[in-house]
């Protein structure tokens, strides 16, 4: 289950296309210069792109100097890297750039005043390995041909939440239909907390150790702690929203309790709840899908949907290293946690009213961590809250955006396929049209 979040991973998703430059990640051969020189990292090698962006055509040595030979094959040579450039380019850079050693990502602007994420990811020697530009699109009809091209089912929606919590519709498609949420559900466990702690009966300072028996696989870190390791439900709420850890949603789950979580759908608005109850916490998603599948997860369908609770007991005890990951979409519309683009403004709407509550900045806290990669500028966008969701089928990005004037606007991206499983480039584009959402409804 791992989340959209960490948006600087899928710049290695290597693909082939008119905006796309890649190939298979063979050692690069190493020059001369290459065993003088420390090798470039991946912000230099985007830096190079960029540069480069300006001053076509680029020559076979300028190439070769910077893009490994087998993608650069790919890329259909020095000529086919110039024309995808002059395609999308000149880039200028909207914001500074996120990097780490072989992975680069950033908003930049292009031909016609198109934005632009590029990414790039480099090997061991510090050659380009990967080379993607995602397109954002510039009207509500180039976003929604966008959608359709992306995922054969898809519900989207950017909101205006107004006087007294009216989600306005400004854009959508398929708005009130249900899709599989992935880690977006974890919206609801923040919502749990934040009404235990308005009751009284925690605090965000609450303290509870890790256990072995509530541990899930990653997303996340939290697995990898000692049992015994302490943290307050604060941290835990941190880390479940900002790096969507699996871990930490499963302890929130069980110290709040099952029946609590279900509440807060109703609470939060979700109006689509069937296929959300009984709760699931991630490891006995996992048990159903990753731990003989698909027997175990059939037994379990076929239960009547109140006898489903009991049996979730069973799959608690399922040990972790019996569960193996999944590549192809499995079950997604039946085992998962469910809502429209309509229910996360609602949710986002609840919880964005009890953040300005007193005790209750943990909530903002929480979703202000991590953008979700969306980069706007926040001059203009001072509040910005983001949480996302996927596995092998399922990729959904959810945001709330305030402005520097007070208009608070909600893009809630759901992108399904029970068939096949998306691309890294998927999610890239994803947050493309999740930006230009945000973008063209405050325009």
């Amino acid at each position: 289950m791992n989340t959209a979040t960490r948006l600087l991973a899928l710049a290695t998703a290597l693909v082939t296309g008119a905006t796309a430059c890649t190939a298979a990640s063979a050692p690069a051969r190493r020059t001369a210069a290459h065993e003088t020189a420390a090798a470039p990292t991946a912000g230099d090698q985007l830096d190079w792109v960029v540069s480069a962006s300006r001053h076509l055509p680029i020559s076979d040595a300028d190439a070769r100097a910077h893009v490994a030979a087998s993608s650069l094959a790919a890329m259909g040579g020095a000529a086919g890297l110039t024309k995808a450039l002059a395609q999308n380019g000149p880039l200028t850079a909207q914001e500074p750039a996120k990097s780490s050693k072989t992975q680069a990502v950033g908003w930049f602007t292009g031909a016609r005043r198109t934005s632009l994420l590029v990414t790039v990811a480099t090997d061991a020697s510090g050659m380009i390995i990967g080379l993607y530009l995602a397109k954002q699109p510039g009207t509500w009809k180039d976003l929604d041909a966008e959608l359709h091209r992306l995922a054969p089912r898809a519900s989207y929606a950017t909101f205006e939440i107004g006087a007294g919590g009216r989600c306005r519709v400004v854009h959508g498609l398929h708005a009130s239909t249900p899709r599989p949420l992935g880690s977006a559900f974890k919206l609801y466990v923040l919502g749990a907390l934040s009404d235990a702690v308005a009751r009284g009966t925690v605090s965000w300072n609450t303290t509870m150790p890790v256990k072995d028996a509530w541990k899930s696989l990653p997303s996340g870190i939290l697995q990898d702690k000692p049992a015994g390791t302490t943290l307050t439900l604060g941290q835990y709420a941190d880390y479940m929203i900002s790096i969507s850890d699996n871990t930490a949603a499963d302890h929130l789950v069980h110290r709040l309790g099952r029946a609590a979580v279900e509440t807060e759908l109703t609470r939060l608005g979700n109006r689509h709840q069937r296929g959300d109850r009984p709760f699931l916490t991630t490891r006995e998603m996992f048990a159903l899908k990753g731990a003989g599948y698909p027997a175990r997860a059939d037994r379990y369908l076929a239960l009547p949907q109140s006898r489903r609770a009991a049996a979730l007991l069973g799959l608690d005890a399922v040990p972790l290293a019996q569960i193996t990951p999944w590549q192809q979409p499995r079950d997604i519309d039946s085992i998962e946690w469910f809502a429209a683009p309509t229910d996360v403004c609602a949710a986002f709407d609840g919880l964005d009213d009890r953040s300005a509550r007193p005790g209750q900045s943990g909530v903002g806290k929480a979703l202000s961590i991590n953008d979700g990669g969306i980069g706007l500028d926040r001059a203009a966008y001072p509040k910005v809250w983001f949480k996302g969701g996927s596995e092998p089928g399922v990729l959904t990005l959810n945001y709330l955006a305030r402005t520097s004037r007070g208009r608070t606007i909600v893009t809630s991206v759901m992108l399904s396929d029970p068939k096949t499983a998306f691309t890294g480039t998927v999610a890239l584009d994803a947050l493309a049209v999740a930006r230009a959402g945000v973008q063209l409804a405050t325009r």
